[in-house]
């Protein structure tokens, strides 16, 4: 359990110290965004590097995408437990504890001397990034207001694919000009960096103190909160939620596959070196975090007169993404292809913001984190997991190209899942109600 934050409105306590409305969010939004490229140049700088690791281990592209494989394993395994421990315990000091654990594994894949002990260190990087996206997302939508939950969840979400850029990218170009393990090293050293900014700036004290009053009551604002068996039923409460985590989870295993992959792509089917397939991959990574901002923004924009409208978003973003991906994927090499490439790439993650907002809109503000986990929970063991993995185990039998032929396929199911959600979102909305007096009520319910 935290402290608990001063409230002049109860006895024997002194005011907290005015909030800074304006500037404090977004304050806490860069740092949280920050730390987020951190945690995605962590986990993504390992493709930059597979074919140095294929060539000098002689690994298999199923051991390649098993590590890969195991840090999200770890983080769909961990995410809810965690998240629920940040809940209780501060959001705050978990996310400065997690980035300080994930930052040291990667240095320990630093100096790893075989695949076994790159496994390990991995899995470590899973531990410590296992709650850090749902706490993350948990904080920033904490002190802003209910009307802008598509669109920060977007552009949080979108910080992976951004981090990927950088992970890729700048662990591309050190890999080919300082060996692999500088890779690794230059990712651990800045992500100890960020966490003690963070640690120096985040505290549960000051969001407690800034918490937007549209998201309820703020911890330890003096407001009973809801005993845990009351608020975790309410996780899956209703069909759209549900039809939200499988959506959101089918939709990323797309997404994950092709970040995993897209440097190997490019080395095997266009020959680049590591550096530039690195620096490419990176490009493709960033069309997908601007394709995860502009999937929040526009659902946000279009929800103002029908709350709906995410669900939309979501369903035209898998469609697109089936489509472009299927098509670009069936054509030879050339600027054509990588022109497809680049479209379905764009909408692969576009549901993220519009998922997230709908699973924040259909649970209680109280276990706001541990909802997160639950859909990061699904978006692991449906997708950043099973993604990479299950691609490199097919690239094993039928070949890379082969394999990410099959891959949009997933875009079907997560399709129908969306469908189905706004399909029942109406109704789910109006059948919820506030968790005390005091809770405002959601302003997406219609009326």
């Amino acid at each position: 359990m935290g402290l608990p934050t001063a409230d002049p409105t109860l006895p024997g306590t002194s005011p907290a110290p005015p909030p800074d409305s304006r500037r404090y969010p977004w304050l806490v939004f860069t740092l949280s965004f920050g730390l987020l490229l951190s945690d995605y140049m962590s986990r993504q700088v390992l493709n930059a590097v597979f074919p140095l690791l294929k060539a000098q281990w002689l690994l298999s592209d199923a051991q390649l995408g098993s590590l890969s494989g195991i840090v999200a394993l770890m983080v769909g395994l961990l995410t809810f437990p965690l998240s629920l421990l940040a809940d209780r315990w501060g959001r705050a000091r978990c996310l400065v504890a997690a980035a300080v654990l994930w930052s040291l594994a990667t240095l320990g894949c630093a100096v790893s001397a075989s695949y076994g002990q790159m496994f390990v260190g991995r899995f470590c990087v899973g531990v410590g990034e296992a709650a850090y996206g749902s706490v993350g997302i948990a904080v920033v939508l904490s002190v802003f207001p209910v009307r802008m939950r598509a669109t920060l969840s977007g552009a949080f979400i979108g910080g992976g694919a951004f981090g990927s850029v950088l992970g890729v990218s700048i662990g591309g170009v050190l890999a080919q000009q300082f060996g692999w393990r500088w890779a690794f090293t230059f990712m651990g050293l800045l992500g100890l960096a960020l966490a003690v900014v963070y640690g120096l700036v985040v505290t549960d004290r000051r969001l407690a103190a800034h918490a937007h009053r549209s998201n309820g009551p703020a911890r330890g604002t003096g407001c009973e909160r809801p005993p845990l068996r009351t608020l975790l039923p309410r996780l899956f409460s209703s069909v759209s939620v549900v039809c939200a985590y499988l959506g959101s989870g089918l939709q990323m295993f797309l997404a994950m596959a092709l970040l995993a992959w897209m440097p190997s792509f490019l080395n095997r089917t266009y020959a680049m070196s590591p550096a530039q397939a690195g620096l490419v991959a990176g490009l493709f990574a960033l069309i997908t975090g601007i394709g995860t901002v502009g999937g929040g923004i526009v659902a946000d924009r279009l929800s103002r007169t029908a709350p709906s409208h995410k669900w939309t978003v979501a369903i035209l973003s898998s469609l697109g993404s089936l489509v472009l991906l299927t098509t670009g994927l069936q054509l030879a090499a050339g600027p054509l292809q990588l022109a497809l490439l680049g479209a379905g790439t764009l909408l692969s993650n576009a549901t993220a913001g519009p998922a997230a907002a709908m699973v924040a809109n259909l649970t209680p503000a109280a276990i706001a984190a541990t909802a997160m986990a639950t859909l990061t929970l699904a978006n692991s063991l449906l997708g950043l997991a099973p993604g990479p993995a299950v691609t490199g185990m097919l690239a094993d039998r039928i070949g890379l190209p082969g394999a990410l032929r099959l891959i949009p396929l997933v875009a079907l199911p997560a399709c129908v899942a969306f469908a189905l959600g706004k399909h029942y979102y109406p109704r789910d909305l109006r059948r919820l109600t506030p968790l005390t007096e005091a809770a405002p009520v959601n302003p997406e319910i219609p009326s």
